[in-house]
């Protein structure tokens, strides 16, 4: 409880101690107050004010859908802004605007064009808009800062009008040398696609009959040759086997035609078995010309083997005849007659025999040379089939060759068009473009100073210097003021203390100095609050 009391008039002490300072001191704070507030909130006043101008640029997006028509130009607005913005700022558009508005003719440190054109670069500031979405940038702000309201708008109109046209041109132009370059790639791969295919159409015409797209004909052909090889090879033997007959009949013919005309001289006519032997040599010569002509089917062939049956049946007959009556009967002829009647006979026969061997002569010497023709054409297709592998695998080069520039000349030739009705598009200001969607503002109130700001500026400076005044006051003040000083002063602790006696004339005083703290008070705030409200309604 003793603790309690003790802290109790502490607190006590201490806030009259603030009080006695604020009753000593509130002139001090209250002056210092007016005149920094006064000052500062003045200053805005005097400074040139500078009014800002605005608009708001939206970015819109291509009005054709990108299945469609897929954009040719570079999608990040960023970089793209960036790069109109520092166009723009160039010292050729800028000179162009300064000379057209005739900017900064009255302007201090504006002596040359390059100071101008550092001023103007100043007073531009770009504004970046972004969707909350997806933190894409969905449109911008330009604002501009000028002496003059009107000055500020007709800027801020020129650079709207310079940022929507280098939009459009930077656009156009970007999309245009898309195409162009396309264009010359797709003329390059055309050229590098007609080199391949040239190489490809010599190697073929080169390496004819062995490309592997010939593999299953020259199969079929080397299949065929060897069938006909084969055919050929049996014909030949044929008639190998057939000029061995020829050659035996007539050999048989001379030696019977030589017995005949020995038994012709003698005068001996000819047995019926010698005139059935002449008639199968005849027979016999018959068939072997129709089988050189004709297969053992044909009907004429058939006619003469029946023939040839039956004229050996009868000799086989006579002859047994002949050998049981033990001698043979001869029918002598006149050996005129039968000389006259023999060589009519019998040189017909031989020459027919003759001219069947000569034929058959010729036919084998011609099927040996279709043999050999047949050999040669066989190994030259047997050369192809060999030599296919590597000519596949020479080919397989160059086809893969040709099939990627016919790729890359596809791939690109579809780029190139589509880059042609992207160019088209932005031509016919189809694709993404900057629109304004606030004309540019004309500022009736400056943006700098900002007088309402100023004069909170100058009341927070004020309330800080005012206290620093007083603190300032009481810290180089060494009078005693308060009992508590008095109380640290003494070496002893006293025991009672007299209350003060004030006179009238102090009472007067304390209440004029009350008065005059009350009315200070409330000018100082109705002037600070005024000055307030008319930077409110003023700007």
């Amino acid at each position: 409880m003793n603790e309690e009391m003790q802290e109790e008039p502490e607190q006590q002490r201490d806030l009259e101690w603030y009080l006695s300072i604020l009753r000593r001191r509130h002139m001090h704070f209250l002056i210092t107050l007016l005149i920094v507030w006064a000052a500062v909130w003045g200053a805005s006043w005097v400074i040139p004010p500078t009014y800002k101008s605005n608009t708001l640029i939206i970015v819109e997006q291509p009005t054709m859908p990108k299945s469609y028509v897929e954009p040719n130009v570079s999608g990040d607005l960023q970089e793209r802004l960036q790069s109109i913005t520092e166009q723009i700022l160039s010292r050729t558009h800028l000179i162009t605007i300064i000379q057209k508005l005739q900017l900064y003719e009255h302007s201090r440190g504006a002596r040359t064009v390059d100071d101008k054109i550092a001023l103007m670069r100043k007073d531009i500031d770009i504004e970046v808009v972004r969707d909350p979405q997806n933190d894409q940038i969905s449109a911008f702000r330009i604002f501009y800062s000028s002496r003059d309201p009107q000055v500020a708008r007709s800027v801020t109109g020129e650079l709207t009008d310079l940022f929507i046209k280098e939009n459009l041109q930077s656009r156009q132009q970007a999309s245009e040398d898309t195409t162009k370059f396309l264009r010359s790639q797709v003329s390059n791969a055309r050229e590098s696609l007609s080199d391949q295919e040239a190489k490809v159409r010599e190697f073929e015409a080169q390496h004819e009959g062995e490309l592997p797209t010939q593999q299953a004909s020259n199969l079929q052909i080397l299949s065929g040759l060897q069938s006909q090889l084969q055919n050929e090879q049996d014909s030949l033997n044929t008639a190998q086997q057939q000029r061995v007959y020829f050659q035996a009949m007539i050999d048989q013919y001379r030696g019977s035609h030589n017995s005949m005309q020995s038994s012709l001289k003698s005068g001996e006519g000819l047995s019926p078995i010698a005139a059935l032997d002449q008639e199968l040599m005849k027979l016999r010569a018959q068939l072997a010309d129709l089988r050189s002509r004709y297969t053992d089917r044909y009907p004429d062939v058939v006619a003469v083997q029946d023939q040839i049956a039956e004229k050996v049946k009868l000799r086989q007959k006579l002859v047994a005849e002949e050998r049981k009556s033990g001698a043979g009967t001869k029918q002598p002829l006149q050996a005129s007659n039968a000389g006259e009647e023999s060589d009519p006979q019998m040189n017909p026969v031989l020459a027919q025999l003759q001219g069947q061997l000569e034929s058959n002569r010729l036919e084998i010497e011609n099927r040996k040379k279709s043999i050999a023709s047949l050999q040669g054409r066989i190994g030259e297709y047997q050369s192809r089939l060999n030599a296919e592998p590597i000519v596949e695998q020479k080919l397989a080069e160059l086809t893969r060759g040709y099939e990627q520039s016919k790729e890359n000349y596809d791939d690109l030739l579809k780029k190139e068009s589509g880059s042609a009705m992207a160019t088209s598009m932005e031509q016919m200001q189809q694709g993404q473009r900057f629109t304004m969607l606030d004309p540019p503002s004309l500022p009736l109130n400056p943006d700098f100073p900002n007088r309402l700001k100023f004069c909170a500026y100058g009341l927070a400076a004020g309330l800080f210097l005012g206290l620093a005044v007083v603190a300032a006051f009481e810290f180089f003040d060494d009078r005693v003021q308060t009992e508590r000083q008095i109380r640290s002063l003494l070496p002893v602790t006293l025991i009672w203390d007299i209350p003060a006696v004030q006179s009238e004339d102090d009472l007067r005083k304390a209440k004029s100095r009350l008065v005059m703290g009350v009315v200070t008070s409330v000018f100082v705030i109705t002037t600070i609050l005024a000055g307030a409200v008319f930077s409110y309604l003023r700007g």
